[in-house]
């Protein structure tokens, strides 16, 4: 489990997640298109929620996909729960 993580790093791995979902090659996959314009489907999509809080700790709503529909929207929401989650109370 991270804390924190760079932009990068999140893209990186997001990617490679969403297409081994899709079963293309993650060079395929833009961040700036949205996830269902690629095919992706609510089972994996909720799939990606697990996999998001399991890697990274932190809890997300089954809806992360569709409320953040690109691989650079979620970049953004995941650095700012990281941020958070590092954050001393």
């Amino acid at each position: 489990m991270s804390t924190t993580a760079p932009a990068a790093e999140l893209t990186a791995w997001l990617t490679d997640r969403v297409a081994f979902y899709l079963e293309i090659p993650a060079e395929q996959i833009a961040p700036d298109v949205k996830l269902v314009e690629y095919g992706l489907e609510s089972v994996y999509a909720l799939a990606l929620c697990g996999d998001v809080e399991d890697e990274y700790g932190i809890e997300v709503e089954p809806t992360l996909a569709w409320d953040y529909p690109t691989v650079e929207a979620l970049v953004g929401l995941l650095q700012e729960r990281l941020a958070t989650a590092a954050t001393p109370a």
